[in-house]
């Protein structure tokens, strides 16, 4: 198959140049409403970002292997052509939806991707706050290979995906007009992902469309200001407390766990997800009722 660039790798020189651009443009137009730049919270997402690389490096081999191996044995094949290509982001960016939503309303998955979503800041340096533990979305994708397209090729429109979602981190851009906001996922659409507000929660997963989350129900407009960051947010800029820290909550709460069916929920339930209380006991409820009484 034709060699595809890396895109990650050849956006890096444009990834800090509008960064910069970014943090310029805070200090020579403040903006009391906006999030803005903390040094130290922008620093741990670089950091993250550059760690990311590295780990990114490392599960990379078990997963090629994998998508490798399942490519050899079917007998599809996906041709490198431009109008495939297209097809294959438009596949790519369909399955990374679900891969996406997934990621946050499992639990086991969400303690990866809750790195992303740590920053109480949003802008262009949030984009590269990564986790350290991405060997959860390769599932995903699964079929896309099982159809035959090239693992190579796969990496191609994961990594264009990948490139097109970083500028959507910014509050210095407004709404688009109203075509792109209707088609495309924008930085109005990925505030509204980002925000910690109850009905702005588990919203707008899409990654170049936000037409799947119109198609499927996940869709929510920015109409109030979002507040960023978690429900319970993390007091901590160290970069391997922020990349570990969900995983040590589900331990600890396995841990504590007092039943298997207990212990599962922990791990593969929501995010929020607690156990039903035991129901009172028919002699305990007579005492409870008489003394409200």
């Amino acid at each position: 198959m034709p060699n595809l660039p890396d895109v990650v790798l050849w956006s890096i020189p444009a990834f800090v140049l509008l960064t910069v651009l970014e943090m310029v443009s805070y200090r020579l137009h403040p903006d009391e409403d906006a999030a803005g730049y903390e040094a130290k919270d922008a620093a741990t997402s670089i950091g993250m970002g550059l760690g990311s690389l590295f780990f990114d490096l490392v599960w990379k081999i078990p997963v090629v292997a994998l998508y490798s191996a399942l490519y050899a044995f079917t007998p599809a094949r996906v041709p490198v052509l431009w109008w495939t290509v297209l097809l294959m982001l438009l596949a790519q960016d369909f399955f990374y939806y679900w891969s996406h939503r997934g990621h946050h309303v499992i639990r086991i998955l969400w303690a990866c991707h809750v790195v992303h979503h740590s920053s109480r800041k949003f802008n262009l340096s949030t984009a590269l706050r990564q986790p350290w533990t991405g060997l959860t979305s390769w599932p995903f994708y699964l079929p896309l290979v099982a159809c035959g397209v090239h693992p190579a090729a796969l990496a191609f429109c994961s990594s264009v995906n990948l490139v097109y979602q970083f500028w959507i981190h910014t509050e210095r851009i407004d709404k688009l007009p109203r075509p792109f906001e209707y088609v495309l996922n924008t930085p109005s659409h990925h505030r509204v992902h980002h925000a910690s507000q109850g009905g702005y929660l588990d919203r707008n997963f899409g990654g170049i469309l936000i037409l799947w989350d119109r198609l499927f129900g996940s869709f929510a407009a920015e109409t109030e200001r979002p507040v960023f960051g978690l429900t319970k947010n993390i007091e901590t800029y160290n970069p391997l407390r922020v990349a570990t820290h969900e995983y040590v909550a589900i331990a600890r709460d396995v841990r504590e766990a007092r039943t298997l069916r207990e212990m599962a929920g922990r791990v593969f339930r929501g995010p929020g997800w607690q156990p039903a209380s035991p129901a009172p006991l028919a002699g305990d409820a007579a005492p409870a009722a008489k003394g409200a009484a």
